[in-house]
């Protein structure tokens, strides 16, 4: 077996996950042996256990975690429209906000100068969530309302959510970086009661207002009673006003939220989750995975815009504190998120690979900063390069493990990733996910180990959508998920388990590359050529044409004060024969002004590759869920020069 980067310290044997092992070897009958080790072989036992058991699985999670559920945890298993804890009421709010010390901090909120922003204790919290449920309720929201934000990641996003979903309303946010017409490509199709809004946010050293995109959004929103301005006379008062929190009684599978899908390839579809699947989920991962309780403190880079915002809320649910940040991730200085961890007594860290690398090419890092409460680095947002994980290890002290973490907004969670028992290696996620029954399918249906196959979930997960917005007979949420492989979720990531149960990902099969009947991962492509210190970034792409051929063409950022010439060209071709394969060359490597991402930093693989191809994506990609739309325009010039000949 390959050997692992990292193994589990000492400190395993006290973590969560094996004390949630030792709860349900004494308390369920027919336990199997071998759980409560605090190793890996642990947690596989554990592991297989709890997807061959989820209704014993999902029962023993929720009394662990507090929240006792009655009856039957799995009354019908189908997917799509398993039925989930029938006989359970719940409510999102009431697990997060009761029986938490009210003097201890919940909330900390930072602003992009260091200084310090809002923080609130569990008892601010409580209070001011109970004020604005109140003057919610005097407007005559109630269960299933719809409540929007237009909001920066501020403490007053979280008391705004949690109100919304303590009264029974659903809750939806677009962060303040969208244009208005993604905004309204959103919250249109929910038609809203009210909309709470900030008038600005801070990124890069500067104060970006958006009182006109605000205005906008107001006018073209008719469905609005009330908008609501943070920091205002109006929302203080209602923060402020003495009102006891009376917390709706809702069935597991109410909608708590809707989360909305990047628009990249046609109308952002509105994913509904319910208030006990999000619950449980989050809780399992932050408290079991994460190793998060009370004296910890999760800090994530994410705007309200990304299912990380949601994930890191959840994070309240095991009575750890949370980072609120409003600001860029390298302003002022490229380490900034390591510098606020370090001042903050960070105890788990999220980011992205792209920050990773830039602070590696800046040469600035943890090993700048006391990161003596630092437990566990997490990354999610893309594939993390094995080369990229390990200089990162090397900066890091040795018992921090970098856990990286693949799941997706259709669940507002993970499917695989680290836990405090499992070893680590690079460029690999460590499991899969407890209650997660992950498998990799080749074309037929047939699981595959050791070689490339499709990531699909076996069994439902209570996080899986409810449904989909304005999706009555669920055509396009069973369409989305269940076509390909009838009754299993395809989640459109390709994949491998390799033999030692890690899992590797490649990309997204919807933009794999299948060069003369041989499939390939954008990811072993990027990693190579992103390591280079004369590129910033790149995004490579496979066009079937017309005459039966394939187009594999590369396209490069260089970094700054660099120009592609023959010998770069050269270097790159070789960096991807020696660490992927001959096959992995490209035919052609293009200098790019830029490579275009979704707001939560994901390359725009399959809409290029469309334009590539000529296609006309006028009404069937909203430029404001584009980073920088005007690319695209250059991309189509590059394929028409192509498909001419020139």
């Amino acid at each position: 077996m390959t050997e692992p980067d990292w193994t589990p310290t000492a400190s395993a044997a006290s973590s969560r996950i094996v004390d949630f092992a030792r709860h349900v070897a004494a308390s369920v009958t027919d336990a199997p042996d071998g759980i409560a080790a605090a190793d890996v072989d642990g947690y596989d036992a554990l592991w297989r256990w709890s997807v061959d058991d989820l209704d014993g699985f999902w029962r023993a999670l929720a009394d662990y975690v507090g929240h006792p559920l009655p009856g039957p945890a799995l009354a019908e298993e189908r997917m799509p429209g398993a039925v989930w804890f029938p006989e359970a009421r719940v409510n999102y709010a009431r697990a997060v906000l009761e029986g938490r010390p009210a003097d201890e901090v919940a909330v900390v909120g930072l602003l992009e100068d260091r200084s310090a922003g809002r923080t609130l204790t569990w008892g601010e919290l409580r209070a001011e969530v109970g004020g604005l449920a109140q003057h919610l309720r005097d407007l005559g929201v109630g269960p299933g309302d719809r409540v929007v934000g237009y909001l920066p990641n501020t403490p007053d996003a979280v008391v705004a959510l949690l109100a919304t979903v303590s009264l029974g309303a659903v809750w939806s946010v677009c962060g303040m970086d969208y244009a208005a017409s993604a905004a309204l490509a959103r919250f249109g199709q929910l038609e809203p009661k009210v909309l709470v809004h900030a008038s600005s946010y801070v990124h890069g050293g500067k104060v970006r207002d958006r009182g006109d995109v605000v205005a906008e959004l107001r006018a073209a929103l008719p469905s609005l009673v009330e908008t609501l301005e943070v920091g205002s006379a109006d929302w203080q008062a209602a923060l402020r006003a003495p009102a006891a929190l009376a917390y709706a009684d809702l069935p597991f599978d109410h909608p708590l939220w809707v989360l909305f899908s990047s628009g990249t390839t046609g109308k952002p579809k509105g994913i509904v989750h319910g208030h006990g699947g999000a619950l449980l989920e989050q809780a399992k991962v932050a408290a079991l995975h994460f190793d998060l309780g009370p004296g910890e403190r999760l800090f994530w880079y994410t705007t309200p815009s990304w299912m990380m915002w949601n994930f890191v809320v959840g994070g309240l649910l095991t009575g750890a504190s949370i980072v609120a940040y409003d600001g860029s991730p390298a302003h002022p200085r490229t380490d900034q998120l390591w510098a606020l961890a370090a001042e903050h007594d960070v105890t788990a860290l999220g980011m992205s690979p792209a920050y990773v690398a830039a602070c590696q090419k800046a040469g600035v890092g943890p090993a700048d900063h006391d990161l003596s409460r630092l437990r566990r680095v997490g990354i999610s947002g893309s594939t993390f390069p094995a080369v990229s994980h390990r200089a990162l290890a090397a900066d890091l002290p040795a018992e921090v493990q970098i856990a990286s973490i693949s799941g997706g907004t259709d669940v507002v969670s993970a499917f695989v990733g680290p836990a405090p028992t499992t070893p680590v290696w690079a460029g690999e996620l460590s499991r899969p996910c407890l209650g997660v029954a992950v498998d990799a399918y080749d074309a037929a249906g047939n699981p595959v180990r050791g070689e490339v196959g499709e990531l699909v979930i076996t069994r439902p997960m209570p996080s899986m959508p409810v449904g989909f917005w304005d999706d009555p007979d669920g055509a396009r949420y069973h369409a989305a998920y269940f076509d390909t492989f009838p009754g299993v979720w395809r989640h459109g990531d390709w994949v491998t388990i390799t033999d030692h149960g890690s899992v590797a990902i490649h990309g997204r099969s919807d933009a794999t590359l299948n060069r003369k009947g041989v499939r390939m991962g954008s990811a072993d492509i990027y990693e190579p050529v992103e390591a280079l210190p004369e590129v910033k970034e790149a995004l490579v792409i496979g066009m079937e044409e017309a005459d039966g051929e394939y187009w594999m063409p590369l396209f490069v950022v260089p970094a700054e004060g660099v120009a592609l010439d023959d010998a770069l060209r050269e270097r790159i071709k070789q960096a991807i024969r020696e660490h992927a394969s001959p096959r992995h060359v490209p035919d052609d490597i293009f200098e790019t002004p830029g490579v275009p991402h979704t707001r939560t930093g994901k390359k725009l693989e399959v809409p290029v590759k469309k334009v590539l191809a000529g296609q006309d994506l006028t009404g069937a990609l909203d430029p404001g869920s584009v980073d920088a739309p005007e690319l695209l325009d250059w991309y189509a010039e590059v394929g028409r020069r192509h498909r001419e000949g020139a």
